[in-house]
């Protein structure tokens, strides 16, 4: 996650983006193609920019149970992150969501209701930013029937 905030000098460079005669609105975003982007302007810009970078931290991935019951149980799994963007893998492919599967939180929380024999496996989920990825160690699903 980055956040600019104006500085008081004119035309000074600070990290690898220059941000020159740009007026932007609350709120409004700005991409740099393959670079970072500007999120949550408070008022107008005007001069040179300091960025400050939160470091996108591995996810950890939590399970509220790693072996359920078939038709009985259900399974929430929490990734937690500071990042951006979310997203599961099952089995280590991209995560088809079922009817009984629902996202929520900004998708870190993954909540399947009720589990079935075909939910188990191996979770996981990967976090990115718009400057870096990482993923979290897989869970074990363990669904008895």
């Amino acid at each position: 996650m980055l956040l600019w905030i104006p500085s008081q000098k004119e035309g000074k460079k600070t990290g690898d983006i220059y941000v020159e005669d740009f007026s932007l609105k609350r709120k409004e975003i700005v991409t740099f193609e393959n670079k970072p982007q500007i999120h949550a302007i408070e008022e107008p810009l005007g001069g040179d920019c300091v960025c400050v970078a939160e470091r996108l931290r591995v996810p950890t991935l939590l399970a509220s149970n790693t072996t359920v019951k078939e038709h009985n149980d259900s399974v929430v799994l929490i990734c937690s992150t500071n990042a951006v963007s979310t997203q599961w893998f099952f089995n280590g492919m991209n995560l088809c969501l079922t009817e009984r599967m629902k996202l929520s939180w900004n998708d870190r929380i993954l909540t399947i209701d009720p589990v079935r024999r075909e939910d188990a496996g191996n979770y996981q989920c990967e976090v990115s930013n718009p400057i870096s990825s990482a993923e979290s160690e897989p869970i074990e699903l363990d669904v008895k029937y």
